[in-house]
């Protein structure tokens, strides 16, 4: 266990994430919602033993975390402006966007079907840990069924030995998941409310609501991402919360973990 609470002092501990996912490991840390426990998104492997820690299947996969907003176009493309603005307003934060992954990344999340949920956490661990890593696939950190760990020591006694490095930054704050929009369909639609309200996100750009009756809903092969991203994310198992509409991460539509499809 390595604290983290202090940055004039987490320099090593830092570092030992940094090298354990060089390494392929997992690294479970804290997020602005609850903790993640993380991978390196472009390491299958790692990406399928977070899988296998968490005891979910491929047709869930995590979302990603990101250090920057910079880093959107780096792994989404066909990014509307509208969900531009909606990035720039609200990350970092409790903000996950759902967008058509860049065609030549060389990754496997899982059962994504072209898809990826993005999200900047607003805590300044993580995001000493992604700036060096670079994007990490990041899903709570619990067995699917049980809680999100709101601290280090949950975590450890949900996940033990199958992660190599705990980062303790003490509590989590968690209470409330990231809010999810798709941006894969004709309109923008929230897939998931939570810390940013429907309110706040129409005042930067036209939003369809979970319940508004439109005809331009999410594609079919999106539906994988958005459940995964409403029942993930790295937020809190309050996250789980009402699914996207064509579903169940960042994790809770279930009791399972949240939010975030950072993520959390």
């Amino acid at each position: 266990m390595h604290d983290v609470t202090d940055p004039n002092t987490w320099g090593p501990a830092i570092d030992e994430a940094v090298n354990t996912i060089s390494r392929g490991g997992l690294v479970v840390l804290p997020t602005d919602t609850v903790y993640g426990i993380g991978a390196d998104a472009f390491d299958a492997d790692a990406v399928a033993a977070l899988l296998a820690a968490k005891g979910r299947g491929r047709q869930m996969p995590p979302p990603v975390l990101v250090p920057d907003v910079r880093t959107l176009d780096g792994l989404a493309t066909e990014v509307p402006d509208d969900a531009r603005k909606l990035v720039e307003a609200f990350w970092p934060g409790g903000f996950t966007i759902i967008l058509r992954a860049q065609p030549s990344l060389q990754w496997d999340l899982g059962e994504t079907h072209g898809t990826v949920a993005l999200r900047m956490p607003d805590h300044p661990a993580a995001l000493a840990v992604l700036r060096r890593t670079g994007p990490m696939a990041v899903s709570s950190a619990n067995r699917t069924g049980s809680p999100a760990a709101l601290d280090a020591a949950d975590a450890r006694d949900q996940l033990g030995d199958a992660v190599s490095t705990y980062l303790d930054g003490g509590t989590a704050p968690g209470g409330v998941a990231s809010t999810i929009v798709d941006a894969t369909g004709e309109r923008l639609r929230v897939v998931r409310t939570g810390a940013i309200s429907l309110e706040q996100l129409r005042a930067v750009a036209p939003v369809a609501g979970p319940d508004d009756d439109t005809d331009d809903t999410p594609a079919d092969d999106t539906t994988d991402t958005a459940d995964a991203a409403a029942d993930d994310a790295a937020d809190p198992g309050a996250d789980d919360a009402p699914a996207a509409p064509v579903t169940s991460e960042v994790e809770q539509a279930a009791p399972d973990d949240e939010q975030g499809r950072t993520a959390g």
